[in-house]
C-alpha cells in the first residue's frame, strides 16, 4: 500500500495486484491523491496535470466502484480547480460521451455512472468557469434517466443536485426540467432515489423561486405522494424538504424587479392549511378526494401522516425559537385543530385517534419543548391554560377530548421538564393552572380524565411541594363526590396518579397519607354494591387506589397488608361450588363489575408483589395463596359465561386474563403447582383463539430477539429520535399504538421509556403477550406427558388454519415456544423425551421460513436456544447440518436469510459450535451468499451472521481473518450506496474483526501493518457513505481502532470528522443528524478519545472551527467557547437520555484533565450558562429580602446584574445544565486543589501573573465563583440552589485562610459578606424545600466557623439565620411543614443541630486557644482587640441558646442510640418514635442521623465538660424542659415528688450516652464512616475525659477502661490517617490517668482509713496487686501496651526482632521520622512512662522491662545528629519517657527497689552497648542524645544503679571520649551535661565524675589560651568551660577551693585585652574579653584573699588585669558602642562600682 502514496498512478506496481487488491490499491492512492493536490503547489500541479487528467480518465473505463467513482470525481475537479482549466472540456466531453453509449451492458454500467458523479463534482467545483456547456450537460444527463435503473437514476439525482449547487443562479433555463425529473422520481419505487431526488429539489429550491410561490400547492401534493409507502430516510429526507420550503414561502420578502411573474405572498394560514391538509386527507389531493370523503372510506395511511407531522417539525424548527415565541397562539391552535371534531375522519375509530394524538403529542414536544427556552416555556404554559379553560367550556364532548388530552400532556411534559423553575407560574392565580386541571377531571371523557390525572402527576414530581396539597385535594374532592361516577374515576385516577410521583419525590408525603387513602378505597368498595350506577366505577376506582398505594413501599404498605389481603381473600368465592352458584345467579351487569373488582384485586395483588418484595414472608406467601385455585377456576370458566352473557363481557374477560397472567408471571411458580396444567390449556386456547386477526408481531418478538439481530430487521426498531411516532408505522395499520385509556392502573407505574406518558397496549394484544410469557413459565414447570401434549395441540393448530389467521397462529406459538425455551436454557432445566426434540424443531424450522422477518429472527434465535437446551453436540451438529443442506439447495431469499442467521445464532450461544471443520464450512457458505449480489437482503443476513461468528470464534478465527477483510473490503467497494444495509452489516463484520485483532494491532510485521491499512481504509469507506447508520459504524470501528491502536488512527482527521457531524447538527435543534445513533457514535467516540488526549481533541476541533470555509453559526461559537462550550450548548439542546450522560461523562474528563490550563476559558462558560439564566431570577430575589434599613444597600447591590456584556453563545439554558455548570465550578474548584498552590494565594498568584501574563490562579477569579454560587443559590430552581449552597460551601472552604495583602490581618473573602447573606437568606424562608434549608444551615455553619469575619454585627446576620432556625424547630417534629415526609423534618432539624453544633465547637476551641497565654508580644493590639472579641464573642453568641441547644442535642443522641440497636430490639423501641423521627419513618430518618451525629456529640460533650458535669439542672426529669433556668425555678422542683433522678443518675445516663454512642460507632466501623465522624467521636471522648467526674467513673470501672481500650487500638489498626490515631492515642492517654487518680485515691483513703495500723498491711493497689502477674483481657496495662507497641511498630519497624527477622538489638542505621510519625511515637511513649504509676509494685517489675526496651529502641532507632546539636523530637520524647520512669516512685519503694534497680542497671548498661561499636555503624548514632540519656540515669535515679565501678567507669570513659570530639556542638553538650552532674548533690554519684573529668576540662581550658576562639562555637565552648570549673568551685569541700581558684582565675585573666588591643579586636574576642572580665568580677570579691595573693604573686597578670579594667573604663567614657549585645554598657558600669576592692 506504501507504493500508492504518489502523486502518480504507479501503474507498474498496479498491474501486479489482482483484481480485488487492484480495486483497493485504487482506493488507497485516491486517497491519497486528495490530501496531496491541497497540499502541493500550483506549479507542481501543473507540470504533472497532463498525465494525472489521462490517468484519472483512464480510470473511469475500469469500471469503478461507488467510493472510488466519488473519489476519481472529487479528485478531478481539485485537480482542475488547483491547475490549468483549458482542458477540462474535454473532460466534460468525454463524461457525456460515456454516458451517451449505447452500451447497456452491466459491466459498462459503472462507467457511466462514474462518467454522471465526474460531471456533478467538476460543476459543484468549478461552477460558472464552465460557461454555458451546462445546457447540453444537463440534457444529456436527463435524457439517459429516462432509460436509468434505479442505481443511474440515484446517482443522475445527486450529480444534479452538485451542478445546480455550483451554477447558483446561473443555472435558471434548466430549472424545470431539473424539477420535471425530480418530481417523478420523487415518487419513486426505489426508496434511495426518493431520497436523492429530495435532496436534488432542496438545492433547486435555493434559486427556483417557483417551487415555494406558484407550484407550492403541487410540490406540497407531490411531497405527500412520496410519503406513501416511503421509509424512514424517505420522510427524513423529504420532511426536511417540504418544512424547508414552507418556511421559506412564510418569510421570503420577494424583491419587486427580480420577480417578473407575479409571485403570490402566501400567509402562515395557508401554508398551516396545506400541511393540515395533507395530514387530515393524505395525498388525496383537494378534489379527487369529495366522492370518498362522501362515502367515508378512505383513511389516511400512516406514513403519510407520520411524514406530515416531521414535516410540521422541520417548518417550526427551521423557522426558529424566536419565531415560534411569536406566533405560539396560532401555532397551537391549528395543531390542536388537527385532532378536533371538525376533521372527524381522523379520529373516527379510537386507533385512528390514539395515532393522530400521538403525532400531535410529538409535534408539541419537539417545538415547544425543543425549541423554546424557560422564559418562553412558561409563556407557552399561560397560553395552554386558557386553552384548556376554553376547550373545557365546548359542550360537545367529541369535539374536544382528543384536543384537550393532546393539550394536558403537553402542559405536563413542559413542567415536568421546567422543574422548580416553574413555582412562580403555580402561585400566578390569573393563570389558575391548578383549578383549570382539577376542573378537567370530571371530563365526560375517560381519556381526558386520565390525561388530567398525568399532568398532576407531573406537577407533582416537578414541584415537590405540591403533591401533598394536590393529594389532599383530591382525597377531599373524591370523598365529597362519592355519588358522582366521573368525580369517582377520575379523582381515582388523579390520586393514584399523585401516589406515583412519589417515588421521584425524595422528600416524599407524610406518613398518614397511606392511612387516609386505605380507609377511602375499602369505603369505596364496601359501599360499590350500595348503588348499581355507581358500582362500577367505585370498584375500580377503590382498587386502583390500593394498587397505587403499594408503590409507596414496605414501609408504609406493611401497616395496611393485614386489611389488604383481608379484602383479597374476600373478593373471591371461597370454594369452586360457590362459584357456580355465582354463574348460575348473576347477570351481565353484575358479572361485568364482578370482573373488574377481581381485576384490580389482581392488579393490586401484582402491584403489591413488585413493590413490596421485603415483606413477602413465608406467612404473607401462604396468606395470598388461597384464592388463586379459584382465581384459575373463573379463568377456565370465562368462556362459558361469555357464551351465556355475550359480548358486553369481552373486554372485562380479556382485561381479567391479562390481571392473572401478570400476577401468575411474578409469583414463584410453587404457588400455584395444582394449577399449572388448567392454566396451561387455557393459555394454548389465547394463543391459537380463532378471534385474534392482527399479527402484532412487532411487540411480541422483540423480546425475544436478541438485541443486535433486530438491527437488521428494520431501522423502525432502532432508537430514534422520532421513535414516538414511528411505532406506529411499526405496530401495522390495523393495530393501536398504546395509549392511557387502554389501561388506567399503568397511571401509577414508572414508564420504561424515561419520563412520557405510560403507553399501555390494547388488552387484546397485552393479554398475548403475558399469556406468551407465561406460557415459557408454566410449561416448564408441567409433566412431561403434558407438555408434549400441548405443543402437539399448537402444532396442530397452525396445521389447521389457512391464509392470514395461519401467520397469526404460529406467530403466537412460535413466541411462546421461544419464551419456554429461553426459560429453561436460563434454569438450566431439560427439554424431555426425543418426541420433544421433533416437535419443536419442526415448529422452528416452519418459522425459520415464514415470510415475517421478525419471525425469522425469533426463530432463529429458538433454533441456537434449542440446542443449548439439549446440549449434545451430535444434535447441535445435526442442527448446522440441517441449515447446510438448505442453504446449498434452496434459491428462495427467505430460506436463505432465515437459515443463515440461525448458523450465527448457534455460534453465538454454543461458542465455536466445538469442531473446526463446522467453522471451516460455515464461513465458506457465507461467503458465498455475501456476495450474491442479486439479493441484497440475503447478503445483509449472512453478513450479519458471519459478524456473530467472528465474535463468538475468538482466536479460532485467526486463520480466516487475512480471507474475511478482503471479502469485506472488496464488497465495501463494489455494493451500491442505495443497499445501506448490506453496508451495516459488512460495518459489524469490520468492528467484529477489529475486536478479534485487539492488541496486536500495533505489531510492525508485515502481515499485520497489511492488515491494519485494509481496516482503515475500510473505515475510510464507511465514513464516506451517505447513510448515517453506516457513518455510525465507520466511527465505531476508528474509536476500536484507537483503543488498540491509537499510533495509527489519525487524531486530526478523525475529531474534524466527529465535530462536523456534531456541529452540522446544532444548527438546527431538531435537523441536527437525524440519526440519534449517529450521534451517540460520535459521543461514545469523543468520549474514548478525551479520556486519553483531551488536550489534542481540543486544539484539533478548535483548529477545524479556524480552517472551515464556510461561516456556520456553530463554528463561529466553537471559534469562541472551544469544543468544550459546543458540547455544553449541545448538552443544553439534547433530549436522549444516553447521550447527554456521554456528554456529561466527556465534559468531565475534558475537565479534569485541562481546566487547570484552561481555567479562564472554563470559568467563563460556566459564568455564562448560569448567568444566562440570571436575568429572571434577579428581579425576583431582591423582593424576597426585607431587612432592616442599614444593610438593604450593599445586599440589592449584590443581586443587580450586569446587563451590558454582550450577547452569550448559551440563550436561555434549562436548569438541568446550569446544575452540571455549578458542578463543574466545584470541580474545577478541586482540581486547583491537587494543582499549583498559587491558586490559593493571592499574593503569589499576583507575582506570577506578573511575570508571565499567560498563567491564571483560581483565586484571582474569586468574584466570579462568589458571583456565580450566588446566581446558583438564589435560583427558582431547587436542584440549582442546592448546587449553588454546595458550590458556596466549597468556596468558604478553600479560600477561608487566604489573606488579603492589602490590609494585613484581614482575608479575602472578608469583603464578600453581603453576597454570601444574601445568598442564604432566602434559604430560611417558610417555603423553601427543607433540603435546601439544610444545605444552607451546613454553610451557614461553614461560614461561621471559618473565621472569616471577625466583627460580630457583621456575624450577626449570619447567626440570625440560624437562629431563626433554631426557633423553628423547638417544637419539635409536630411543629415543621406537613407537605413531606416526616423523615424530610428529621433531616431539617438534626442539620439546624449539626450546623449549631459545629458553631459551638469552633466557638469553645477559639476561646481555648484565646486563653492560652499569647506567645509573641509583638501582635498588632488592634489584632488583639479583634481576635478576643471573636473568640469570646463568638461563644457569647451561641451562649444565650446553649441551654435550649444542649436538651436538643441530648435528645437527638438519644433518638441516634436508639436507631442503631441491632433488629432485634426493635420490640423495645418506643411506639410513637423518637424526639425527631416518628416510629413509622424510622427507616428513612436513620440516614439524616447518620449524617449528623458526630458533630452533636462532639458539642454535646464539649458542652457537658463546660458544665463540669455539676450545674444540676432541676427540671431534667421533668417534662417541661423549653422552660429556661432561672435562678427563681432553681430552688423550685426539689419538692417536686421522687420521680426526679438526682443528678448522680443524670449524670450517669449522660456519660454513658456519650461513651456507649461513641463505643458503638469506634467498635464496628463501617467502611462508609466518614473521616470527620471518626475524629469527632474521638474529640468527644478526649473533651469528655478532660473534666474528672466522668475520669472517675472510668478510673473505678477497669472493664469499661479496658473495653475503649481495645476499641481504639482496632481504630488505630484499621485507620491509616495520623490525625485519628493521635486523637486515639490522646484518649488513651486520658484513660491512664483516669486510672492512675483512682490508684492513688484508693491509696490516699487507705492509709486515712488504717492511718493507726501497721503499714505492712495494707493491700496493694494498682496492677498486679500482690503476684505481678497481668492478664490479658482483664488488664488496662496489658491493653495499653498492646497499643502503643502497635504504633510504635509501626513506625519503627526495627523495634520488633520478629519482624525485622535479626536476633535482638542489632544497631541499625537510625532514621528520621516525618513530623505526624515522630508526633505518634512520641505520644506513645508519654503514655508509656505514664504506666508504672498504674500499677502496684509487683506489676510494675513485670512491665518495666518492656517499657525500658521500648523507650531506649526509640532513642537508638531516631538519634540522628541535626545540625545545631538539636535533638530529633523523638529523642527528646524519648529522654523526657525515661525521666519520668526512673523518677517513679516504685524505684524507691520498698517491695520493688532491688528489681527496679537491676531493671535500670540492664538498660543503662543497654544504652552504653549502643555506642560500642559491634560492627562500624556506631558513627551514625548521634553522641548527645546518648549522652543526655546517661546523664538522665545518673541524675534521676537512686545512687546505687550508677555507682557500680564497672557503670560508672563506663559512663566516665564516655564522657571523656566526647570532650575528645572535634564538633565544637558536642563539646559544649558534654560540658552543658557535666555541669548539671556537677551539681549533684549527693557526693557518691558526682565526685568520681569530678575526679575523672576535672583535669580534662583544665587542660582543655588552657589550650584556648593558646589558640584564639574564631567563632561563636568556640567562644561558646569556653563559656561553658568556665561554668564547669565555677560549679567545681562551689562544689568543693573548703580546703580545695583555694586551689581551684588558683587555677580558675590565670585562665580568666588571660582572656583580658588593653585598650590598645580592645579597639582593634574582632567581636569575639571582644566577647570573650567582656565575659572574663564579668567574671572576675565576681569571683574576685567572693574569694579576696586567694585572689589578692595571686596577684601579687604574678606582677604580668596584675598589669594585664589593670590595663583590661582602664581600656574598659576608657570605652565606657568614649562610648563606643562596640559591642553587638545591649546588655555591655550595664556591664560596664557595674565593673566600674566595684574595682575598689583591690
Amino acid at each position: 500500500m506504501e507504493l500508492a502514496h504518489s502523486l502518480l498512478l504507479n501503474e507498474e506496481a498496479y498491474n501486479q495486484l489482482g483484481e480485488v487488491q487492484k480495486a483497493e490499491f485504487i482506493f488507497e492512492w485516491l486517497r491519497y491523491l486528495e490530501k496531496l493536490l491541497l497540499a502541493t503547489s500550483r506549479n507542481d500541479v501543473r507540470e504533472k496535470q497532463k498525465t494525472l487528467v489521462e490517468q484519472l480518465l483512464s480510470l473511469l473505463n475500469s469500471s469503478p466502484g461507488p467510493p472510488t467513482r466519488k473519489l476519481l470525481a472529487k479528485n478531478l475537479a481539485i485537480l482542475y480547480s488547483i491547475g490549468d482549466t483549458f482542458s477540462v472540456h474535454e473532460a466534460i466531453d468525454k463524461c457525456n460521451d460515456l454516458i451517451r453509449s449505447k452500451d447497456d451492458s452491466p459491466s459498462y454500467l459503472p462507467t457511466k455512472l462514474a462518467a454522471v458523479v465526474c460531471l456533478g463534482s467538476l460543476y459543484k467545483k468549478l461552477g460558472r468557469i464552465l460557461g454555458n456547456t451546462f445546457t447540453d450537460t444537463v440534457g444529456n444527463i436527463l435524457k439517459a434517466m429516462k432509460s436509468a435503473e434505479s442505481q443511474g437514476r440515484y446517482e443522475i439525482m445527486l450529480s444534479l443536485q452538485n451542478i445546480l449547487n455550483g451554477l447558483g443562479a446561473a443555472a435558471a433555463p434548466c430549472h424545470r426540467d431539473v424539477y420535471k425529473a425530480a418530481r417523478s422520481c420523487l415518487t419513486d419505487r426505489s426508496m434511495a432515489v426518493r431520497c436523492a431526488a429530495a435532496k436534488c429539489l432542496l438545492e433547486l429550491q435555493n434559486e427556483a423561486i417557483f417551487m415555494w410561490s406558484t407550484d407550492l400547492d403541487s410540490v406540497a401534493t407531490l411531497c405527500f405522494k412520496s410519503f406513501e409507502g416511503s421509509n424512514y430516510d424517505v420522510r427524513i429526507s423529504v420532511s426536511k424538504l417540504l418544512g424547508i420550503i414552507l418556511a421559506k414561502a412564510v418569510i421570503s420578502k420577494h424583491p419587486g424587479t427580480a420577480s417578473r411573474q407575479s409571485i403570490r405572498r402566501v400567509s402562515l394560514e395557508e401554508v398551516l392549511e396545506l400541511l393540515g391538509t395533507g395530514f387530515l386527507r393524505g395525498s388525496s389531493g383537494f378534489l379527487r378526494a369529495s366522492g370518498d370523503m362522501l362515502k367515508g372510506t378512505s383513511s389516511v395511511s400512516r406514513d403519510v401522516r407520520v411524514g406530515v407531522t416531521q414535516a410540521y417539525v422541520v417548518f417550526v424548527s427551521t423557522l426558529g425559537g424566536a419565531w415560534l415565541e411569536k406566533n405560539f397562539a396560532a401555532f397551537f391552535s391549528h395543531i390542536l385543530s388537527l385532532v378536533s371534531q371538525s376533521h372527524p375522519k381522523a379520529t373516527q375509530t379510537q386507533i385512528d385517534a390514539v395515532c393522530c394524538r400521538r403525532c400531535v403529542s410529538f409535534i408539541l414536544r419537539t417545538t415547544i419543548g425543543g425549541l423554546l427556552g424557560e422564559k418562553a416555556q412558561l409563556a407557552a404554559v399561560k397560553d395552554i391554560c386558557q386553552a384548556i379553560w376554553k376547550l373545557k367550556k365546548v359542550m360537545d364532548v367529541a369535539a374536544s377530548q382528543h384536543m384537550l388530552v393532546c393539550a394536558l400532556q403537553e402542559l405536563g411534559n413542559l413542567i415536568h421538564n421546567l422543574g422548580t423553575t416553574a413555582a412562580p407560574l403555580l402561585q400566578d392565580s390569573s393563570t389558575g393552572l391548578l383549578d383549570s386541571i382539577l376542573s378537567v377531571i370530571l371530563h365526560p371523557s375517560i381519556s381526558v380524565r386520565l390525561a388530567a390525572a398525568w399532568c398532576l402527576h407531573c406537577i407533582a414530581v416537578a414541584l415537590p411541594s405540591y403533591l401533598t396539597p394536590l393529594l389532599d385535594r383530591c382525597l377531599e374532592r373524591l370523598t365529597g363526590h362519592k355519588s358522582s361516577p366521573e368525580a369517582v374515576t377520575g379523582f381515582s385516577f388523579a390520586v393514584a396518579a399523585l401516589l406515583g410521583a412519589v417515588k421521584h419525590c425524595p422528600l416524599g408525603i407524610p406518613h398518614g397519607k397511606g392511612k387516609i387513602i386505605m380507609t377511602l378505597a375499602e369505603d369505596l368498595l364496601c359501599s360499590a354494591a350500595q348503588n348499581s350506577r355507581l358500582s362500577a366505577q367505585r370498584t375500580q376506582a377503590g382498587w386502583l387506589l390500593i394498587s397505587a398505594l403499594m408503590t409507596l413501599g414496605p414501609a408504609v404498605v406493611s401497616h395496611h397488608l393485614a386489611r389488604v389481603l383481608l379484602l383479597w381473600k374476600c373478593v373471591f368465592p371461597a370454594s369452586p361450588k360457590d362459584l357456580e352458584t355465582e354463574k348460575s345467579r348473576g347477570d351481565s351487569f353484575t358479572w361485568q363489575v364482578t370482573l373488574e373488582g377481581r381485576a384490580g384485586a389482581l392488579c393490586a395483588i401484582k402491584s403489591f408483589v413488585s413493590h413490596c418484595g421485603d415483606l413477602l414472608t413465608e406467612e404473607v406467601i401462604q396468606r395470598l395463596l388461597p384464592p388463586l385455585p379459584c382465581a384459575v377456576d373463573l379463568l377456565t370458566q370465562l368462556s362459558s359465561i361469555l357464551k351465556m352473557y355475550g359480548s358486553p363481557l369481552k373486554t372485562p374477560s380479556v382485561v381479567y386474563r391479562q390481571r392473572l397472567y401478570e400476577l401468575l408471571i411474578l409469583l414463584p411458580p410453587e404457588t400455584y403447582e395444582g394449577n399449572l396444567c388448567a392454566i396451561l390449556r387455557e393459555l394454548a386456547a389465547d394463543l391459537t383463539a380463532p378471534d385474534i386477526q392482527v399479527a402484532a408481531s412487532t411487540f411480541l418478538l422483540p423480546p425475544l430477539c436478541h438485541q443486535d439481530d433486530l438491527l437488521i430487521l428494520s431501522p423502525l426498531l432502532q432508537e430514534t429520535d422520532h421513535r414516538f411516532i414511528e411505532e406506529q408505522l411499526l405496530l401495522g395499520n390495523g393495530v393501536a399504538c398504546g395509549s392511557l385509556e387502554y389501561d388506567p392502573y399503568s397511571i401509577y407505574e414508572k414508564d420504561v421509556e424515561g419520563d412520557s406518558v405510560p403507553k399501555p397496549l390494547p388488552p387484546a394484544l397485552s393479554v398475548i403477550s403475558s399469556a406468551s410469557k407465561l406460557f415459557g413459565v408454566v410449561c416448564a414447570h408441567v409433566g412431561e406427558t403434558q407438555r408434549l401434549l400441548i405443543l402437539e395441540q399448537l402444532l396442530d393448530s397452525i396445521k389447521h388454519t389457512k391464509g392470514a389467521r395461519q401467520q397469526v397462529v404460529q406467530l403466537h406459538v412460535v413466541s411462546s415456544v421461544s419464551s419456554f425455551l429461553k426459560y429453561v436454557a436460563g434454569s438450566k432445566g431439560c427439554l424431555g423425551p426425543e418426541e420433544m426434540k421433533r416437535f419443536a424443531l419442526t415448529l422452528v424450522t416452519g418459522a425459520l421460513e415464514s415470510p415475517n422477518p421478525l419471525l425469522r429472527c425469533a426463530a432463529a434465535e429458538s433454533w441456537a436456544r434449542l440446542a443449548q437446551v439439549v446440549d449434545d453436540g451430535a444434535f447441535t451438529a445435526g442442527l448446522a447440518q440441517v441449515s447446510f443442506d438448505k442453504l446449498k439447495s434452496a434459491r428462495d431469499v427467505v430460506t436463505r436469510t432465515g437459515h443463515s442467521l440461525a448458523l450465527g445464532s448457534l455460534h453465538r450461544y454454543l461458542g465455536g459450535i466445538s469442531s473446526s471443520q463446522h467453522l471451516n464450512s460455515c464461513i465458506g457458505i457465507l461467503y458465498t451468499l455475501a456476495q450474491d449480489s442479486t439479493s441484497p437482503d440475503v447478503q445483509t443476513w449472512a453478513l450479519h451472521s458471519l459478524s456473530l461468528i467472528i465474535d463468538s470464534a475468538g482466536p479460532l478465527y485467526y486463520v480466516h481473518v487475512e480471507p474475511t477483510l478482503s471479502l469485506i473490503i472488496m464488497l465495501l467497494l463494489n455494493v451500491p450506496p442505495t443497499h445501506a444495509e448490506v453496508h451495516q452489516s459488512l460495518g459489524r463484520c469490520l468492528n467484529a474483526l477489529i475486536t478479534t485483532l485487539g492488541p496486536e494491532l500495533q505489531g510492525n510485521s508485515t502481515s499485520i501493518s497489511t492488515l491494519r491499512t485494509s481496516c482503515l481504509l475500510g473505515c475510510a469507506v464507511m465514513q464516506d457513505n451517505p447513510d448515517c447508520l453506516v457513518q455510525a459504524q465507520a466511527i465505531s470501528c476508528l474509536q476500536q481502532l484507537h483503543m488498540f491502536a491509537p499510533r495509527h488512527v489519525n487524531l486530526s482527521s478523525l475529531v474534524s470528522c466527529l465535530c462536523e457531524i456534531l456541529l452540522d447538527n446544532s444548527v438546527l435543534v431538531n435537523l441536527c443528524s437525524p440519526y440519534l445513533l449517529l450521534r451517540r457514535a460520535v459521543l461514545a467516540c469523543l468520549r474514548q478519545l478525551v479520556q486519553r488526549e483531551a488536550a489534542e481533541v481540543s486544539e484539533h476541533a478548535v483548529m477545524l472551527a479556524k480552517d472551515s470555509r464556510e461561516e456556520l453559526t456553530p463554528d463561529a461559537n466553537i471559534r469562541e467557547v472551544g469544543l468544550e462550550g459546543a458540547l455544553l450548548i449541545l448538552l443544553d439542546k439534547e433530549t436522549d437520555e444516553r447521550l447527554c450522560h456521554d456528554i456529561k461523562e466527556t465534559l468531565n474528563y475534558m475537565l479534569t484533565s485541562m481546566a487547570v490550563e484552561k481555567l479562564s476559558l472554563w470559568l467563563k462558560l460556566c459564568k455564562d450558562v448560569l448567568a444566562a439564566s440570571a436575568d429572571f431570577t434577579a428581579v425576583t430575589c431582591v423582593d424576597t429580602m426585607q431587612e432592616e434599613e442599614g444593610d438593604k444597600g450593599d445586599d440589592a447591590s449584590v443581586l443587580t446584574t450586569r446587563r451590558d456584556e454582550k450577547s452569550h453563545p448559551f440563550t436561555n439554558p434549562r436548569w438541568a445544565t446550569r446544575v452540571f455548570a455549578a458542578e463543574c465550578v466545584c470541580r474545577i474548584i478541586n482540581q486547583c486543589e491537587n494543582a499549583n498552590s498559587a491558586h490559593f494565594d493571592i499574593a503569589l498568584a499576583q507575582e506570577m501573573k506578573k511575570r508571565d501574563s499567560r498563567n491564571d490562579f483560581l483565586v484571582l477569579h474569586l468574584a466570579d465563583l462568589i458571583r456565580m454560587a450566588f446566581m446558583a443559590a438564589t435560583d427558582h430552581s431547587d436542584q440549582l440552589r442546592l448546587s449553588g449552597l454546595e458550590m458556596l460551601l466549597v468556596v468558604i472552604r478553600r479560600f477561608a485562610t487566604v489573606p488579603e495583602p492589602e490590609f494585613p490581618g484581614h482575608v479575602i473573602l472578608e469583603q464578600y459578606q453581603a453576597n454570601v447573606g444574601a445568598a442564604l437568606r432566602p434559604a430560611f424562608t417558610s417555603e423553601t424545600p427543607p433540603d435546601v434549608t439544610a444545605k444552607a444551615c451546613q454553610v451557614c455553619s461553614a461560614w461561621i466557623a471559618s473565621g472569616v469575619v471577625s466583627d460580630l454585627n457583621d456575624l450577626r446576620r449570619v447567626h440570625q439565620l440560624l437562629v431563626s432556625s433554631l426557633t423553628k424547630i423547638q417544637a419539635g417534629k409536630e411543629a415543621l411543614s406537613h407537605l413531606y415526609n416526616e423523615s424530610a423534618s428529621t433531616m431539617e432539624i438534626l442539620a439546624v443541630l449539626k450546623a449549631w453544633a459545629e458553631v459551638y465547637i469552633i466557638a469553645v476551641q477559639r476561646h481555648k486557644n484565646h486563653r492560652q497565654p499569647l506567645k509573641t508580644t509583638t501582635c498588632l493590639e488592634d489584632g488583639i482587640r479583634n481576635g478576643s472579641c471573636s473568640s469570646d464573642g463568638l461563644l457569647d453568641l451561641v451562649y444565650a441558646d446553649l441551654g435550649t441547644l444542649s436538651r436538643l442535642w441530648l435528645a437527638a443522641l438519644q433518638d441516634f442510640a436508639l436507631l442503631t440497636l441491632p433488629s432485634e430490639f426493635a420490640s423495645q423501641l418506643p411506639a410513637e418514635g423518637g424526639a425527631f423521627y416518628t416510629a413509622e419513618t424510622s427507616e428513612n430518618a436513620k440516614l439524616h442521623y447518620y449524617n449528623s451525629w458526630a458533630l452533636i456529640l462532639h458539642a454535646t460533650a464539649l458542652w457537658l465538660t463546660s458544665t463540669g458535669f455539676v450545674v444540676a439542672d432541676p427540671d431534667e426529669g421533668a417534662s417541661n424542659l423549653s422552660r429556661p433556668v432561672t435562678p427563681t425555678s432553681m430552688c423550685q422542683g426539689s419538692s417536686s415528688g421522687a420521680t426526679i433522678k438526682s443528678p448522680e443518675d443524670v449524670y450517669t445516663d449522660r456519660f454513658h450516652l456519650i461513651l456507649g454512642v461513641s463505643v458503638e460507632f469506634l467498635c464496628s466501623l463501617r467502611s462508609d464512616a466518614t473521616m470527620e465522624s471518626i475524629t469527632a467521636c474521638l474529640h468527644a471522648l478526649q473533651a469528655l475525659l478532660d473534666v474528672p467526674w466522668p475520669r472517675s467513673k472510668i478510673g473505678s470501672d477497669q472493664d469499661l477502661g479496658i473495653e475503649l481500650l481495645n476499641v481504639l487500638h482496632r481504630v488505630i489498626l484499621t485507620r491509616e490517617s495520623p490525625s485519628i490515631q493521635l486523637a486515639s492515642l490522646e484518649v488513651v492517654r486520658q484513660i491512664i490517668c483516669a486510672a492512675q487518680e483512682h490508684v492513688k485515691e484508693k491509696r490516699r483513703s487507705a492509709e486515712v482509713d488504717d492511718g493507726a495500723a501497721e503499714k505492712e498491711t495494707l493491700p496493694e493497689f494498682g496492677e498486679g496487686k500482690d503476684t505481678g502477674g497481668l492478664v490479658p483481657g482483664k488488664s488496662l496495662v496489658f491493653a495499653t501496651l498492646e497499643l502503643c507497641v502497635c504504633i510504635l511498630v509501626r513506625q519503627l519497624p526495627e523495634l520488633n526482632p520478629k519482624l525485622t527477622g535479626s536476633p535482638g538489638v542489632k544497631a541499625t542505621k537510625p532514621q528520621i521520622l516525618l513530623e505526624d510519625g515522630s508526633r505518634l511515637v512520641s505520644a506513645a511513649l508519654v503514655i508509656l512512662s505514664e504506666l508504672p504509676a498504674v500499677c502496684s509494685p509487683e506489676g510494675s517489675i513485670s512491665i518495666l522491662p518492656t517499657i525500658l526496651y521500648l523507650t531506649i529502641g526509640v532513642l537508638r532507632e531516631t538519634a540522628v545528629k541535626l545540625p545545631g546539636g538539636q535533638l530529633s523530637s523523638t529523642v527528646a520524647a524519648s529522654l523526657q519517657a525515661l525521666k519520668g520512669i526512673l523518677s517513679s516512685p516504685m524505684a524507691r519503694a520498698e517491695k520493688s527497689r532491688t528489681a527496679w534497680t537491676d531493671l535500670l542497671r540492664s538498660a543503662l548498661t543497654t544504652i552504653l552497648d549502643c555506642w560500642d561499636p559491634v560492627d562500624e555503624t556506631h558513627q551514625e548514632l548521634d553522641e548527645v542524645s546518648l549522652l543526655t540519656a546517661i546523664t538522665v540515669f545518673i541524675l534521676s535515679t537512686s545512687p546505687e544503679v550508677t555507682t557500680i565501678p564497672c557503670l560508672q567507669k563506663r559512663c566516665i570513659d564516655k564522657f571523656k571520649a566526647t570532650l575528645e570530639i572535634k564538633d565544637p556542638v558536642v563539646q559544649i553538650k558534654t560540658y552543658q551535661l557535666l555541669h548539671s552532674i556537677f551539681q549533684y548533690p549527693n557526693p557518691a554519684v558526682s565526685y568520681p565524675y569530678i575526679y575523672s573529668l576535672a583535669s580534662c576540662i583544665m587542660e582543655k581550658l588552657q589550650e584556648i589560651d593558646k589558640r584564639k576562639p574564631e567563632n561563636t562555637a568556640e567562644l561558646q565552648i569556653f563559656q561553658e568551660g568556665i561554668k564547669v570549673l565555677e560549679t567545681l568551685v562551689t562544689v568543693a569541700e573548703e580546703h580545695h577551693r583555694s586551689q581551684l581558684v588558683a587555677c580558675l582565675l590565670p585562665i580568666l585573666i588571660s582572656f583580658l585585652l588593653d585598650e590598645n588591643s580592645l579597639a582593634s579586636a574582632t567581636s569575639i574576642m571582644r566577647n570573650l574579653h567582656d565575659f572574663a572580665l564579668q567574671n572576675l568580677m565576681q569571683i574576685g570579691p567572693q574569694y579576696s584573699s586567694v585572689f589578692k595573693s595571686l596577684v601579687a604573686s604574678s606582677p604580668a597578670l596584675k598589669a594585664r588585669l589593670e590595663a583590661a579594667i582602664k581600656g574598659n573604663q576608657e570605652s565606657v567614657k568614649v562610648k563606643i558602642p562596640t559591642s553587638k549585645y545591649t546588655k555591655s554598657p550595664g556591664k560596664n558600669s557595674s565593673i566600674q562600682l566595684k574595682t575598689s576592692f583591690l
